[in-house]
């Protein structure tokens, strides 16, 4: 599935460095949300069905675990923006615990950054990832 956003104002490698992992999880949480919208959109079904299936990717406890498949294939400066991403996570949802929701904030920051750096590296971490349809 190919994957890819205009860039109508593009940042610098040293402001891409310069943003926050909440920052880069910000953006992440956006482009995944979205990589999922179009990984549901066909077969055609109704918007509701749609968004249950969006719904059910997005969650925290999922994020985490599709960290868990891209582990493997990171680069050690990727594994570092996890990293980062992951300990920047504050706040949690009360049916989460602090490591699922850290470990999903990693994903994001990583998916942030990767969009705004390297958009063919993103496309290629989320093409490994496997999605369970419903």
């Amino acid at each position: 599935m190919s994957f890819s956003f205009p860039h109508e104002q593009s940042l610098s490698p040293e402001q891409i460095q310069r943003l926050s992992p909440v920052q880069l999880a910000y953006i992440g949480d956006g482009v995944y949300e979205l990589w999922m919208r179009l990984y549901h959109l066909w077969p055609p079904r109704r918007i509701q069905v749609y968004h249950q299936q969006v719904v059910a990717q997005v969650r925290a406890e999922n994020q985490a675990q599709q960290l868990e498949q891209l582990l493997p294939m990171l680069t050690a400066a990727e594994t570092e923006i996890v990293r980062r991403g992951r300990n920047a996570a504050t706040g949690k949802p009360k049916r989460l615990d602090a490591e699922t929701y850290g470990r999903a904030t990693g994903l994001e920051a990583l998916l942030g950054y990767l969009y705004l750096a390297n958009q063919s590296r993103l496309q290629e971490l989320l093409g490994y990832l496997k999605i369970a349809l419903s």
